[in-house]
């Protein structure tokens, strides 16, 4: 839990002194502003006389929410990120600060590891304490069951950005905040972003925009190009970025990848008491960025061509990005049960992840688990925390042959957890939103029914890959084929060039490697695909070398 104690950090003369290298002494009057709220890439400010004032629009108003006096320093992660800053920074008092503008931060984060941990840890405290406080200056307004609600919510909590939400049957804050922006329920969901930015029914890559989660200029280049931010892309970029490599890392919808949908991850070393898949993609996605890395989502690959020596990766908007090597940890995502019409009720009842959010809509209800693998295990027990009844349904005759001993056991001891084997789920129910289910046992044939609102299913993998081309060699199942696994003849017709054969993660495209769960014979299992992404950066050094000097 964080304290008001881990979110500030004062310095000492002598450190002020040092950093003044760092940037610029201002001068100010009391009510000067300093950053305005929804500036993107805010400068670092450091009080010197005086004090600063922090103010933050609320569904109350504007409120004065903190002040720094000498040798403290304002905002939050977006100082680092170059993202929306969700304060305003006005003089409290007459005196002097020290602005390190944004570019010279950075600089100073990557090479001064005294204050680099110091900046990252109170910055990084400070967004943890907004999310644990309810810090409302983002407000979503909309139904509970309404998908596009769900996934404008699910981009926040995956980014980490703090946030209330309000379905409008829940009383009168919410009619009071329609009505004060003349908004009717005709135009929602809509996203308030502190006291001028009204979004009405944005999209998440709208959202993303408006908060500066996507800043990549069209035509932007870098050594490396990962495409996916799971636990393997995110490791690539880690590794490449701390070793001087420029990096661009992308992900369809937020860092994490399914690892990142994981309510407590326990056998991961170092964790003794676990850690949620969220929370260990932030801190990654962090220690990215410390390093100069450029991460952007929700951004979504279309296609891969070569340009002569370099690389060019088309993103969905038409936006183009250049590079000479690719990490492609695209991942693979849950599979869909086999019923027609299920695509009606996702993210009006059928999840593909149990976190906190989904955790908020299911309390005291009945809740359905489908799957027989660890994800499914620890979904079940975290969502058993919160509702009446956790039915675990899967087709195997035990889960012990495919989940974690540790997992089963607690399933089998947990009082509100039923355990149905060797049985399928064949028909969903409900016309607004998913009302129940109908299941059949495999051995008997006997079927049962329950009047669950909420189903989540953590089925098999299937690969990310329809981006690539056709000529990268993939298995039957379309995971990619890496290194040894690539036969002689697949390497000709895909066009191999280079008078050495593929190294370990490197596909039938030189340069081009496949790490995680996108790569055919990978360990599912987030250990494994942080070590393939650190990895991998080795051979990428080497292939580079081959060439000459880098892009960047």
């Amino acid at each position: 839990m964080i304290t008001p104690a881990d979110v500030n950090h004062t310095f000492s003369d002598t450190e002020l002194e040092e950093l003044l290298a760092f940037g610029t002494v201002e001068s100010y009057r009391a009510g000067d502003l300093i950053i305005e709220e929804g500036a993107m890439a805010p400068d670092c400010i450091i009080t010197l006389s005086g004090h600063t004032d922090i103010f933050a629009s609320t569904e109350d108003g504007r409120k004065r929410v903190g002040w720094m006096e000498r040798g403290q320093f304002a905002g939050d992660l977006s100082v680092l990120t170059g993202q929306r800053h969700l304060s305003r920074v006005e003089m409290g008092a007459d005196g002097e600060i020290l602005r390190i503008a944004h570019a010279d931060f950075q600089r100073l984060i990557a090479s001064n590891s005294y204050y680099s941990d110091i900046f990252i840890r109170v910055l990084s405290a400070r967004r943890e304490f907004s999310n644990q406080r309810g810090f409302a200056v983002t407000i979503v307004i909309g139904a509970a069951l309404d998908r596009s609600v769900y996934a404008l919510r699910d981009l926040l909590a995956k980014h980490g950005v703090a946030h209330r939400w309000f379905d409008p049957a829940d009383g009168p804050v919410p009619a009071h905040l329609l009505a004060e922006r003349d908004i009717s329920e005709e135009q929602l969901p809509v996203v308030i972003l502190g006291a001028a930015d009204l979004l009405v029914q944005p999209t998440p890559e709208q959202l993303a925009a408006a908060l500066g989660l996507d800043l990549l200029p069209d035509g932007a280049t870098a050594d490396v190009l990962v495409v996916g931010s799971g636990p393997g892309g995110l490791a690539a970029a880690v590794y490449a970025a701390s070793e001087g490599l420029t990096v661009i890392a992308l992900d369809a919808h937020a860092p994490g990848g399914q690892a990142g949908t994981s309510s407590k991850i326990e056998n991961y070393l170092g964790f003794p008491t676990g850690i949620s898949g969220n929370e260990l993609a932030r801190r990654a996605t962090v220690q990215a960025q410390k390093f100069g890395a450029r991460i952007a989502a929700p951004v979504r690959a279309a296609s891969i061509v070569r340009d002569e020596e370099v690389y060019c990766l088309h993103l969905a908007d038409g936006r183009k990005l250049r590079s000479r090597a690719v990490v492609v940890a695209s991942g693979a995502q849950y599979q869909r049960l086999p019923i027609e019409g299920i695509e009606a009720y996702e993210g009006r009842g059928i999840f593909y992840g149990a976190t906190p959010m989904e955790a908020q809509l299911c309390g005291n209800a009945e809740v359905t688990v489908v799957g027989s693998g660890n994800s499914a295990g620890q979904g079940a027990i975290y969502l058993a925390s919160v509702a009446k009844t956790v039915y675990v349904i899967f087709r195997r005759k035990s889960l012990r042959e495919t989940m974690s001993d540790y997992l089963v056991r607690r399933l089998e001891d947990h009082p509100n957890i039923q355990i149905i084997p060797s049985t399928d789920v064949i028909a969903l129910h409900g016309e607004d939103g998913l009302a129940g289910l109908t299941y059949r046992c495999r051995e008997t044939g006997e079927e049962g029914h329950c009047d669950c609102r909420f189903l989540f299913l953590f089925l098999g993998a299937s690969p990310n890959t329809g981006w690539l081309p056709n000529e990268m060699v993939c298995d039957e199942r379309g995971f990619v084929k890496t290194g040894a696994d690539i036969a002689p003849l697949e390497l000709v017709k895909a066009g191999w060039s280079l008078d050495r054969m593929p190294s370990r993660y490197e596909t039938s495209w030189p340069r081009i490697y496949a790490i995680g769960d996108v790569r055919k014979g990978s360990v599912k299992r987030v250990a494994s695909s942080v070590g393939e992404g650190s990895a991998v950066v080795s051979d990428i050094h080497q292939a580079l070398a081959e060439m000459g000097a880098p892009v960047s």
